[in-house]
């Protein structure tokens, strides 16, 4: 059975779901992208996976957390995996592009080059928001492109980690 519970934040309530144990999804309201879960869902707040959530969201978004730690089960292809895994990796106050991220890839999957449209793909079917940072990817010339909840909430997550962002490439 899957667990569900709603979480206050500064960029609103999210919407947290646990399949045994391990945070499956946590997104904003109308995110695009989000799945459709399917089977029963027990409203349980107090689960204690959703407690430690909550403390860790509230302990980031006051500047006190720059690594979750949490058991995490997010559902997805080989290549999407593979992709949110890289995503993990990226350190608080960071941001990497699409095209870094295929060119990582492309050392995992032995020469053969994901498109960096692909990786945007991936990423914006990211089912863990901020958890699993896709809001540190941005575009080639640093711009902020393609977050599933919103091109403001990416805005203020970057700000709130004063990340810094690729130089703009010249014309």
């Amino acid at each position: 059975m899957k667990r569900e519970c709603k979480i206050r934040t500064p960029l609103g309530e999210m919407s947290a779901l646990l399949e045994e144990d391990a945070v499956l999804e946590l997104l904003f309201p109308g995110q695009k992208y989000a799945t459709e879960i399917k089977g029963e869902l027990q409203d349980d707040p107090d689960h204690p996976v959703f407690r430690e959530l909550r403390r860790q969201l509230e302990a980031y978004f006051a500047g006190r957390l720059l690594t979750f730690d949490l058991p995490l089960a997010p559902k997805g292809t080989e290549f999407r995996m593979a992709v949110w895994k890289l995503l993990r990796e990226i350190p608080f106050g960071e941001t990497v592009t699409y095209g870094s991220l295929a060119g990582k890839l492309t050392e995992l999957r032995h020469g053969c080059t994901p498109a960096a449209q692909a990786v945007g793909g991936a990423v914006g079917h990211n089912p863990i928001s901020i958890i699993i940072p896709c809001h540190r990817v941005v575009g080639a010339d640093g711009t902020l492109t393609g977050y599933a909840g919103g091109l403001d909430r990416k805005s203020f997550l970057l700000a709130l980690e004063n990340a810094k962002l690729p130089d703009k490439v010249k014309k």
